[in-house]
């Protein structure tokens, strides 16, 4: 995944589970077609650069030959970015090594992506404002004298000039990538603006459709393109399809995958969320709604994460979720196994009753609704195929269920019923096994944590011994105690 200059990366942050049909991405077709559009280093670029490399790493300069079709400005971007950001990385690695041939061809060579972004952009898109035709110039001013610094520097022969030099070109790199990090920001800001208006503007459902699978697509991208969909309201259009339902199930459950990698707690922004908390109401309704009714599995796991992740953004949506009886549906949907059967599922839905436990009345409606039996069977979870993803999901329903249980067990009545049905009993072997737990120091911390606020209600619960060890000392030594502890074989 491309990096903006300036420590902004586009990693994908993907939901867990698989897409709809309508999001399937197929990692090897991606890959040929990235193929076609792939070749040796462009004549103009090796004319320029002068004698043809013959470094051990030359091979490896594959550049985009012809950019994507002048109808599709957004991956002409994401696909020229990517390039360009690659090449300023691997320049910044020759510079550190010295390697002054390699760091003025790559300079030359991105020279050549600069131009060709900003041409094929220019013709696909048709207009340009000021601000970007002055960043465009910057850029394109800073690309020539990387170019004929670099070149300057192959003539040199002092080391002690070199050196000089090369903090020179550091700098002028760092400048160039920022102002390609500004420029790529505007034109994409532009175009995802101009996308969410088109769903904004759409009466045709398949367009719609279409849109809003592009809109996903772009989440995937990364953080970046998460903070530019916020920052130009991309949520509160989404919210207009969740809210109808003339649209179909997949385009809602779409609409709920955008929302969830937007307000994505992982992601370090927030400030251009505000405008969400206008629609949240409505949006997790929606939400709340699309769980009740979903057909699939993935439908459910699309809507329960969006859910999960506004539980984090904002402390109103949990007293939302409690006026909307959500707890009673996310059980219900509990003993349902077309909707609930993996994991990743109850990841999502234990997240959103560990948000929600944080409010005093979430207690009663879990005793109402039989919760503490479904946590209580959470602290059991195990993986079925053993896959790392499945290992550390499982290990998080672990986690969080012990979360809730600690938080809600501050109502005696939930204490007791917890007692009741042998939770202490549980966490008492989760924190003594570590294979109970994949070795898990997560878990253990909040196994201690819900053990030690059972005992405070009902310390007749335990043995003299489990007292002694896991509730008495201070919480870092029973850690100590727990995460050191030999498993017996015999």
């Amino acid at each position: 995944m491309m990096a903006l200059p300036g420590g902004r990366h586009l990693d994908s942050m993907p939901l867990p589970g698989q897409r709809l049909h309508l999001m399937q991405v197929d990692s090897v077709q991606r890959w040929m077609e990235d193929l076609k559009l792939m070749t040796e280093c462009e004549c103009m670029c090796v004319l320029q650069a002068k004698p043809i490399s013959l470094e051990e790493d030359a091979q490896g300069d594959l550049i985009l030959a012809g950019g994507p079709s002048l109808g599709d400005p957004l991956q002409l971007l994401l696909k020229r970015g990517w390039v360009i950001s690659t090449e300023l990385r691997r320049i910044g690695q020759k510079l550190a090594q010295d390697r002054w041939a390699r760091v003025h061809s790559m300079s030359v060579r991105l020279t050549c992506h600069a131009r060709s972004m900003v041409s094929e952009y220019t013709a696909a898109s048709r207009s340009s404002s000021q601000e970007m035709s002055q960043v465009e110039k910057l850029l394109m001013e800073k690309c020539s004298e990387l170019s004929a610094i670099t070149e300057r520097c192959l003539q040199v022969e002092s080391e002690h000039v070199l050196k000089s030099m090369k903090a020179c070109v550091s700098e002028t790199l760092s400048t160039l990538g920022q102002h390609f990090g500004q420029l790529l920001e505007l034109a994409l800001t532009r175009e995802v603006q101009a996308l969410v208006r088109k769903i904004d503007a759409s009466d045709n459902i398949y367009t719609t459709e279409c849109s809003t699978g592009n809109l996903f697509s772009l989440t995937q991208e990364g953080a970046a393109l998460c903070r530019i969909i916020a920052k130009v309201d991309g949520v509160l259009c989404l919210a207009d399809i969740l809210t109808d339902d003339s649209h179909s199930e997949a385009t809602r459950a779409e609409a709920a995958a955008v929302v969830a990698q937007v307000t994505s707690p992982h992601l370090p922004f927030t400030q251009h969320l505000s405008s969400f908390l206008e629609s949240m109401e409505e949006i997790v309704t929606a939400l709340i709604k699309l769980c009740q009714e979903a057909s699939s599995g993935e439908v459910f796991l699309l809507a329960s994460a969006a859910l999960a992740n506004i539980t984090f953004f904002d402390t109103m949506a949990c007293e939302m979720l409690l006026q909307l009886n959500a707890i009673r549906v996310l059980l219900e949907a509990c003993s349902d196994k077309q909707r609930v059967d993996t994991p990743y599922t109850r990841d999502q839905i234990v997240t959103i009753l560990a948000n929600m436990s944080v409010l005093e009345q979430c207690a009663s409606d879990i005793i109402q609704e039989n919760g503490v039996q479904l946590i209580m069977g959470m602290l059991s979870e195990k993986p079925r195929s053993g896959t790392p993803a499945e290992v550390a999901a499982c290990e998080r329903v672990q986690q969080k269920a012990a979360v809730t249980l600690a938080r809600l067990s501050r109502d005696p009545e939930v204490a007791r019923e917890a007692v009741r049905l042998s939770c202490m009993s549980r966490l008492i072997e989760l924190c003594r096994s570590p294979s109970e737990r994949n070795s898990s120091d997560a878990v253990l911390v909040a196994c201690l944590a819900a053990l030690r606020q059972l005992a405070g209600v009902c310390p007749e619960g335990l043995q003299d011994s489990d007292f002694q060890q896991l509730v008495q000392p201070r919480l870092v030594d029973s850690f100590l105690l727990c995460s050191n502890m030999e498993e017996s074989f015999v």
